[in-house]
């Protein structure tokens, strides 16, 4: 017997990323809203029993297929070695995100193919949901939130998620520039001194109304990533010159995000930032609302 099952792993931008402090065991603190996007990869998984668990993956992306540390794969041995379980289970992954850009790909992939594998062993403990959750911690600290992607102020290093309910749907235009970032190069090259500290509550109540302004967009890890690559900066120039909002980096880099005030403005900002950036991946998405976009069929 095979089962089968479809989803959509969503991306996410950080609104704002403020560092709040560092560990004992070297994870940096965070004060941060992650807002979902209409943007998402699309995953389809085949599980057929097994003596032996066994994981596959074939993607459109031939490195992420030939990577032995891709999250999705991962997190389908994580599961089944958490729950006891063996399965032969293949996965066909369909990127959009663009990778290492600080959009989620990865971990929403992982978080994606976690709410799959549950589905399919129909679990019914009390305690699975609390597994699964320290299973997405343990692959990465942004995995948690895309268990249930939506509009949330994230604290702790990404484990303590705090829904928003009331942030409206936002136009946004992504520019993602042709190289990855290493989040962990970021966060060693940032210093204490870079700290911005929590989000003031005047910032979030009005976030909170759907109102953006730059002085709520902060990213500490922004002035790092640019001094590596300026591109960043020159990204970003682009969109608030194109009439975003307001314009920022997301997570670590290297995407920049601008938010809009329409569809049809985000839509041809982004045709203008494709002919000024040719070297750039530019795509006009929106922000979801608080129902999940994460779909398991």
């Amino acid at each position: 017997m095979v089962t089968e099952l479809s989803g959509r792993a969503c991306a996410k931008i950080n609104l704002f990323l403020r560092v709040t402090g560092r560990r004992g065991d070297g994870y940096h603190e965070l004060d941060s809203v992650f807002l979902p996007l209409s943007l998402a990869d699309e995953i389809r998984i085949e599980i057929r029993a097994a003596g032996e668990p066994s994981v596959s993956l074939t993607c459109n992306l031939p490195e992420l297929a030939r990577s032995k540390d891709n999250l999705a794969t991962r997190a389908a041995r994580s599961f089944m070695s958490e729950f006891d379980l063996a399965a032969d289970v293949s996965i066909d992954l369909k990127k959009h995100i663009p990778i290492g850009a600080g959009l989620g790909g990865g971990s929403s992939d992982a978080a994606t193919v976690l709410c799959m594998m549950a589905a399919a062993a129909q679990l019914t403990d009390d305690d699975a949901p609390g597994r699964l959750r320290r299973i997405a911690l343990t692959l990465g600290a942004d995995v948690p939130f895309f268990l249930d992607p939506r509009p949330s102020r994230v604290t702790g290093i990404g484990e303590r998620i705090m829904p928003i309910e009331e942030i409206p749907s936002m136009p946004i235009v992504i520019a993602v520039p042709p190289f990855e970032v290493s989040t962990a190069a970021i966060f060693r090259a940032l210093e204490p001194a870079g700290w911005s500290g929590e989000a003031p509550d005047d910032h979030l109540e009005a976030i909170m109304r759907g109102e953006i302004a730059p002085e709520f967009l902060v990213n500490d890890l922004a002035a790092v990533a640019i001094a590596q690559f300026p591109e960043i900066r020159r990204l970003k120039g682009l969109l608030e010159d194109s009439g975003a909002l307001a314009a920022h980096m997301s997570g670590s880099g290297g995407a920049v995000f601008g938010v809009f005030e329409s569809t049809e403005e985000a839509e041809s900002a982004a045709t203008r930032i494709r002919k000024r950036a040719p070297f750039a991946t530019v795509i006009a998405t929106s922000t979801l609302d608080g129902e999940s976009d994460d779909e398991v069929a």
